[in-house]
């Protein structure tokens, strides 16, 4: 592909909006207190534009016009929790759709069903030492 001003002006704005967003936007450092771990989830959008053009000239010397920009926004969602063995999401703003609150269930529901899966075990391995009568 020819360099042409545009792809540097393109190249420019898209590494300067990668500079300002990474994984840990996203998903934040834990943070701790007591028995408790909490890491923030955000919800990250970002867009971008650039243009330009070549401008004929008398001169020998091609003229060149061009700009470019972006836009990130960071919206904290939701903050995941971590306590005594369970974890749970813990919504901060409204659901949007039923998969939203679906996809915030999920980790309470893996908690629950282990649970229920370890009481199971637990009266099967009692009843199998319980002599029959």
């Amino acid at each position: 592909m020819k360099e042409t001003p545009v792809n540097k002006i393109m190249e420019s704005t898209l590494d300067k909006m990668r500079e300002m967003v990474d994984v840990s936007t996203i998903i934040g450092e834990p943070m701790v207190t007591g028995d408790t771990t909490l890491i923030p989830v955000s919800k990250v959008s970002y867009g971008f534009t650039s243009g330009g053009t070549d401008l004929p000239s008398k001169q020998s010397k091609e003229l060149f016009g061009g700009a470019g920009g972006g836009g990130v926004s960071i919206t904290p969602v939701a903050f995941i929790v971590i306590q005594n063995g369970k974890t749970r999401m813990m919504q901060i703003n409204n659901y949007t759709s039923s998969a939203d609150r679906a996809i915030a269930m999920i980790p309470e529901l893996l908690d629950k069903l282990t649970e229920l899966l370890e009481l199971k075990k637990d009266d099967t391995a009692e009843n199998a030492e319980t002599p029959a009568e």
